[in-house]
């Protein structure tokens, strides 16, 4: 472990922790702005998860453990990717679980216990959201793997800091097909994990479109602030993920506190961005029916295995 990492593994989590209220907000006023409202402010969120946490924790008769601990362990799991993948420094704090394999799984740990606490609570809503959590996520979970992958077949391993060393050091990978084909795959993958139209509506609590709002219809308090703080985490990671594999440009390689500052401003700006443009994007199309997703995600996928094919035969 080095110091640029241990660096790393302290400033990550703290600028996620955060700063992914304010990029919910940012997103929410971008698309206010675009259809003729005020918008609440970009802090709003932050003022929301307070008010939240003063509340009392309602715990529904009859759910177990796994409602009471999905909350602590979605905000885990999300946070142990905020410390170890490459946002501000190349070199990760724990090596072996900034592994692309151990990434998608720990993100994928957080979504199965949300949906089973959605079906811990017995509730119609909540299997429903569960059931349609799990169609996404076993979709969205092999591009996400096939889409990096291809990104490391030319690496020679799947360590994200690795994979984004490797693009530091030779930009040109960048507008390659194999790159190309990867971020369009992985920009779909962003859509239906963080839950943004057209794969599902993060301001809707129409039953018969809402997914990830039906799981968490039981939860209020301190409880509901832990899922709302976690969901905003993963699209901040996400994000994080898509411009520092892509446009790894301003990230720290070096201990320095100049080249942290670089670093710490670099993800700070491409991550708002990104989320402005996914904002954007949002207000220009409407949200998909629940049949046709499957075509959404199995063409996400079709690009994931073109860009593996492409990493093998073009150099």
């Amino acid at each position: 472990m080095s110091v640029l990492g241990i660096i790393g593994g302290i400033a990550q989590p703290v600028l996620i922790v955060a700063g992914s209220p304010l990029l919910v907000g940012l997103t929410r006023q971008v698309r206010a702005k675009l259809e003729g409202r005020a918008g609440a402010g970009i802090t709003q969120p932050w003022r929301d998860l307070r008010k939240l946490l003063g509340k009392e924790r309602i715990t529904p008769r009859g759910t177990s453990e796994i409602f009471r601990t999905a909350p602590l362990l979605l905000v885990a799991t999300t946070l142990v990717v905020a410390v170890v993948a490459p946002f501000v420094t190349t070199e990760p704090a724990i090596d072996p679980v900034a592994d692309l394999f151990a990434v998608v799984a720990l993100l994928a740990l957080g979504a199965v216990a949300l949906a089973l606490a959605g079906l811990d609570t017995g509730t119609a809503f909540g299997g429903m959201g569960a059931s349609r959590e799990m169609t996404i996520l076993a979709l969205v979970e092999p591009t996400l793997l096939v889409s990096i992958f291809a990104l490391s077949t030319r690496v020679g391993s799947t360590n994200l800091g690795a994979i984004v060393s490797s693009t530091l050091h030779d930009p040109a990978r960048v507008l390659s097909p194999v790159s190309l084909l990867a971020a369009a795959a992985l920009v779909v993958v962003i859509v239906a994990e963080t839950g943004r139209l057209p794969v599902d509506n993060p301001s809707t609590h129409l039953e018969l479109t809402m997914v990830h709002e039906a799981m968490v219809l039981e939860y209020a308090g301190p409880d509901l602030a832990l899922i709302e703080l976690g969901s905003a985490m993963r699209l901040s990671i996400f994000l994080g993920l898509l411009a520092n594999l892509f446009l790894p440009w301003g990230i720290a390689t070096t201990a320095s506190p100049l080249a942290l500052l670089v670093g710490v401003l670099a993800l700070v700006v491409k991550v708002a961005l990104l989320g402005a443009v996914l904002a954007a994007g949002e207000v220009f199309v409407a949200k998909l029916r629940l049949f046709r997703v499957p075509e959404l995600l199995a063409g996400s996928f079709l690009l994931s295995l073109l860009a593996v094919a492409a990493s093998f035969f073009l150099v």
